[in-house]
């Protein structure tokens, strides 16, 4: 009998919504600032670069923003400065003492193209940044897959066609402001 109760009960459409952002309306009005998408997003990014990212970049003698640049030109292994700094979603400053420090350590090489001090830089991998990438890549992603995995398939498909579409969106609108600013 109380098994018959149990399974009534969970045919129920719940009285409130699961999650604050169900019966979300156009105007947000019940949308608390710990509910933004940008809040949430930020709480996991630092979560996840805390948890997953940085055990395997200090691993290998690396900071986050050190394993961000140098994954993102053993990919490319050649790019523009202004292009890494696209590419990695850091400040210019950042990416240029990251940069810096990876010359240190002989993992990157910069070429500086035409006169100071509007000289163009462009920023190659050397084989022993490449050399540390692939000891580096299989244990990242591993990391990686092991959050992604706590997610159901239908789970994983979904989040990553809904961030796909935030970010396109992103992108469009940062373009056609671009377009406004010009005109």
């Amino acid at each position: 009998m109380q098994d018959d109760a149990l399974t009534e009960r969970s045919a129920l459409p719940p009285a409130v919504p699961t999650d604050p952002w169900s019966g979300l309306d156009e105007s947000g009005d019940n949308l608390t600032v710990d509910n933004f998408i940008t809040t949430v997003m930020s709480q996991t990014v630092n979560a996840l670069r805390r948890v997953t990212t940085l055990p395997y970049a200090r691993r290998f003698g690396l900071t986050v923003s050190e394993w961000r640049i140098l994954s993102l030109m053993a990919h490319a292994r050649s790019l523009p400065f202004a292009e890494l700094v696209v590419q990695s979603t850091s400040d210019k400053a950042l990416v240029s003492r990251t940069l810096r420090l990876l010359e240190q350590r002989g993992l990157v090489a910069l070429e500086a193209e035409g006169p100071a001090p509007r000289k163009r830089l462009t920023c190659n991998i050397t084989p022993a940044g490449e050399a540390l990438h692939a000891q580096v890549i299989p244990v990242a992603r591993k990391a990686q897959a092991s959050m992604i995995q706590l997610m159901t398939p239908e789970e994983r498909r979904v989040m990553y066609v809904a961030l796909k579409r935030i970010h396109r969106q992103c992108l469009e609108v940062d373009a056609s402001a671009g377009e406004d600013e010009e005109s």
